[in-house]
């Protein structure tokens, strides 16, 4: 029979049903339902009470990292046995290190070594014997100018070496009768003056052949009575070189030291124009040794620091610095562009790692690999000072006789990064 359709009387709070049945089904869905009541508030209690235990838990949970962060190292992690064969371990050690400064440069000719061929006399130019590029030595004719200067020169000298001889015979002369008693002492004085103003008037008018570069073998025809005057002057090199500029042209009229006829220079050594930032200053010394090297040749140069700037390039912001080079074979050529390592001094007891041992970090600064105890490795960030022969030098954050992985490290650096 179902409950919510038998009829109830109701007196007061109480419901009575009409038969015992329904009454003793009501009275124990009561039980039940008083049952439940009471037992709510334990149960909400004995959540409470796991709750607060899961919590604690967690609190130690998260705790116990930290404790051992505090007795560890941060980063620090274990490699299998099994992969330990891949990694290859090396010590830092200490060495004297050659301190090097790394720049570029450029080629240019070397001024001690350069010079510039300029007549002496006018006029037109009747032959040019040479050419761009042409190898030259000391006093080879360069190129023939007819001008009258070169004439007026040879008569100029002509006429102070006959006056010369004219007044050498009259000292002699004279000298004579004054041994005789026949002149006055006066008078041989007199001619003797004249006799050195002659010789004088000889050397300046040699000096001016001299000038114009006219060699001792035309003075020496000049000085033949009725020879006829070669009025064409050679432009003889100054220096052995090669000749690197060329500024005249057949038939070019050209003024007495004034018009340049050609540079040249000895390509034996150049000067390579080197650039140091003011970091690097202070290590560069005037005499330090250089390596240049060019990427079209299969070699190095030698050079040496020759000076030092005294200003600061304003495009650069570096001090130019001159490397005398040597140039075997004429190899380096005007405006080439050379790399430059210039030694600088040795560094002693400095920290070195192969290079193979640093690597860098997700903010591109330098790290390595330390070994803190077998099979357990650190990421430890580091300061590098340089690199060459296959190691860098370490400024910081490593102590000698430490064990880091020189072969290797990207392994744990990737495993670090998964972990």
């Amino acid at each position: 029979m179902n409950l919510a359709s038998a009829p109830v009387i109701r007196r007061g709070p109480l419901l009575l049903f009409r038969n015992r049945n329904q009454e003793k089904h009501f009275v124990m869905t009561a039980d039940i339902v008083r049952c439940r009541r009471r037992l709510l508030p334990l149960v909400l209690g004995l959540a409470l009470v796991w709750l607060q235990a899961a919590c604690r838990q967690a609190d130690q949970a998260e705790a116990k990292p930290s404790e051992e962060s505090k007795n560890g190292q941060p980063g620090l992690f274990t490699v299998p046995p099994d992969q330990l064969a891949r990694l290859k371990t090396t010590e830092v050690r200490s060495t004297n290190w050659p301190v090097a400064v790394h720049t570029t440069g450029t080629v240019d000719w070397d001024a001690d070594h350069t010079t510039q061929a300029i007549t002496q006399v006018n006029g037109p130019i009747a032959r040019i014997l040479v050419d761009l590029g042409t190898p030259v030595q000391k006093d080879q004719p360069l190129l023939y100018v007819s001008s009258p200067d070169v004439a007026n020169g040879i008569a100029t000298y002509r006429k102070a070496r006959n006056r010369e001889a004219f007044n050498k015979r009259i000292v002699d002369r004279m000298k004579e009768l004054l041994d005789r008693g026949a002149i006055a002492q006066k008078d041989y004085e007199s001619s003797e003056a004249d006799y050195n103003d002659a010789t004088t008037d000889v050397q300046n008018s040699l000096q001016a052949l001299r000038i114009f570069g006219i060699t001792a073998q035309d003075i020496d025809a000049s000085e033949k009575q009725g020879s006829t005057v070669n009025t064409e002057l050679a432009v003889r090199s100054p220096i052995s070189g090669v000749i690197v500029q060329k500024l005249i042209s057949p038939g070019m009229v050209i003024q007495a030291g004034q018009t340049v006829c050609f540079a040249i220079s000895d390509v034996a050594t150049v000067w390579v124009q080197g650039h140091i930032f003011d970091r690097d200053l202070p290590s560069v010394k005037s005499g330090d040794p250089v390596d240049e090297t060019n990427p079209s040749f299969d070699r190095n140069f030698r050079g040496t620091v020759s000076y030092i700037g005294s200003f600061v390039d304003p495009n650069t912001r570096t001090t130019p610095v001159r490397i005398v080079t040597q140039n075997p074979g004429g190899l380096l050529k005007k405006d080439m562009f050379v790399d430059a390592v210039v030694h600088t001094g040795m560094r002693s007891h400095m920290l070195v790692v192969p290079v193979g041992a640093v690597l860098r970090d997700d903010k591109n600064e330098p790290i390595v690999y330390v070994q803190a105890e077998p099979g357990k490795f650190a990421q430890r960030s580091i300061a590098t000072s340089g690199q060459q022969d296959g190691m860098v030098a370490i400024a910081s954050g490593l102590k000698e006789g430490e064990t880091v992985v020189s072969d290797g490290s990207l392994f744990l650096q990737f495993a670090n990064t998964i972990k």
